[in-house]
C-alpha cells in the first residue's frame, strides 16, 4: 500500500496534466457537460477531507500560533496580491464588467484547494488549513472595500455573503470535522487505522477527479462568451508567473521556514474561482462574460498548479 501511495504521489503531475487534457477533449467532444456543475462541490469536499486526514489535529491548533505566518499570510494576499491585480487590470480594456470580473477573482485567496496542492506541493498543510477561517473572514470584509477603490461603488454592492459561507461550512469546516473523527477512530481501533490508510491512498486520485469535472463543467461555458473575454488570458498567465514570486519575496521578508515559505507561494498564487463562480451566475445581465471570465482563470490556474507542485519546491529548497 505505501509503495501504491508513493508512485501515485511520484507521477502526480502526469497524472493531472492527462486528466485535464482529456477532460478538455472530451468536453470538446460533448459540447455541454454543464449538468455536471453539481458534482464539483461533492469532489472538492471528497478531496479535501483525504487531504485534511493526513494532517493531524493536533498540528492544525498548533498553527494558529505561528504568528509570523499568519501575518505574511495576511500581507501577501491583502497588501501585494491586491496591488499586483490593480497593476494587470490596468491594462485590459476599459470594460468595468472585464475588470470586475479580473478583480473578482484575482482578489480573493483560496480557502479550499490551496491545502490540497499546497499537500502534495511539499508545504505545509496544516498551516495553511488553520488560516482558512482567517482568509475567509478577510475577504469578506475586504473585497467590496477593494472594488469600490478600483472600480467604484456599484460593483461593491454586488457582493453576498452567502458562497463564502457555504463554501466555509461544506468545503472545509465538514471535512475536516469528519477527517478529525476518522483520526481519533484511527487512533483507538485497529480497523479504522486500516480504514484510514485506505484513504491515505486516495489524495492523488481524488485532486485528479475534482480537475477532470472542473474542467469538463466549465470548459463548455467558454463558447458561448464573447471574444472579449480572451482579454484577460494575458492578465492572468502574468498572474500565474508573478503570484508565486511575490509569495516567495514574502517569506523572504519574514525569514519563513521552508514548508511555511512554500505554502505562502501556493496562498499567493491560488484564488477562489470556484467559490467566485456561483456569486458571478448569480448577478442578473452578466452572462456569459462575467463566468467566462472567471472560468478562464480557473483553467489557466489549474495547469500553474501542475507547474507549481514541481517548481515551488525547487524555487524554495530545504534549508
Amino acid at each position: 500500500m505505501n509503495k501504491l501511495r508513493a508512485a501515485l504521489e511520484l507521477h502526480q503531475v502526469v497524472i493531472y496534466f492527462a486528466c485535464v487534457v482529456s477532460a478538455a477533449l472530451v468536453a470538446g467532444i460533448i459540447r455541454d457537460a454543464s449538468g455536471l456543475e453539481w458534482a464539483v462541490n461533492p469532489a472538492l469536499a471528497l478531496m479535501l477531507f483525504v487531504t485534511f486526514l493526513q494532517v493531524p489535529v493536533t498540528e492544525v491548533r498548533q498553527a494558529l500560533t505561528r504568528m509570523r505566518f499568519l501575518f505574511a499570510l495576511l500581507a501577501t494576499n491583502f497588501i501585494a496580491i491586491p496591488l499586483l491585480a490593480a497593476a494587470l487590470v490596468s491594462v485590459i480594456p476599459l470594460d468595468p464588467l472585464l475588470r470586475f470580473g479580473v478583480l473578482l477573482v484575482l482578489l480573493m485567496p483560496c480557502i479550499d484547494y490551496v491545502v490540497t496542492f499546497t499537500h502534495l506541493g511539499c508545504g505545509d498543510a496544516r498551516l495553511m488549513l488553520a488560516a482558512t477561517p482567517l482568509l475567509l473572514v478577510a475577504q469578506m470584509a475586504l473585497l467590496p472595500v477593494y472594488l469600490r477603490v478600483f472600480i467604484g461603488d456599484t460593483a461593491a454592492h454586488l457582493i453576498h455573503p452567502g458562497p463564502f459561507i457555504d463554501a466555509f461550512l461544506w468545503l472545509i469546516a465538514t471535512p475536516f470535522l469528519l477527517a478529525a473523527l476518522v483520526q481519533l477512530w484511527a487512533s483507538r481501533h485497529r480497523s479504522g487505522a486500516r480504514v484510514a490508510a485506505v484513504f491515505g491512498l486516495l489524495p492523488v486520485p481524488a485532486t485528479a477527479l475534482v480537475l477532470f469535472i472542473v474542467v469538463m463543467a466549465m470548459v463548455p461555458q467558454l463558447g458561448a462568451a464573447p471574444g472579449m473575454a480572451l482579454w484577460v488570458i494575458p492578465c492572468y498567465l502574468i498572474f500565474a508567473v508573478a503570484a508565486p514570486l511575490v509569495g516567495w519575496s514574502a517569506a523572504r521578508l519574514f525569514r519563513l521556514e521552508t514548508g511555511a515559505a512554500r505554502a505562502l507561494a501556493f496562498s499567493a498564487s491560488t484564488r477562489n474561482s470556484l467559490v467566485v463562480l456561483p456569486l458571478a451566475l448569480a448577478i442578473p445581465g452578466t452572462a456569459p462574460l462575467l463566468p467566462a471570465i472567471i472560468v478562464t482563470q480557473t483553467l489557466v490556474e489549474l495547469v500553474s498548479e501542475l507547474i507549481y507542485l514541481r517548481v515551488i519546491p525547487l524555487l524554495i529548497r530545504e534549508r
